[in-house]
């Protein structure tokens, strides 16, 4: 599964957490930070959820976090 930056954009609000079950690609903007997990992000597409002030991680990551998954938007 891809994921571009245009659907996390319109499908977000600010600071939300997001789960990919697949790869992000950089097409679009993200204009608010949030935090994604994915199994994978390509290098322009991290640089610009940076950019907005959000943040990439893993799904162990994700899981430590928020280990009851509590609040968080799967989008595929």
């Amino acid at each position: 599964m891809v994921v571009n930056l245009s659907r996390l954009n319109r499908y977000t609000s600010r600071n939300e957490v997001v789960a990919v079950p697949g790869k992000v690609l950089a097409a679009g903007e993200i204009t608010h930070p949030i935090t994604v997990a994915a199994f994978t992000f390509s290098r322009k597409a991290e640089e610009k959820i940076k950019a907005a002030r959000g943040k990439c991680v893993s799904f162990s990551d994700l899981a430590k976090k928020n280990p009851k998954g509590s609040n968080i938007k799967i989008i595929g």
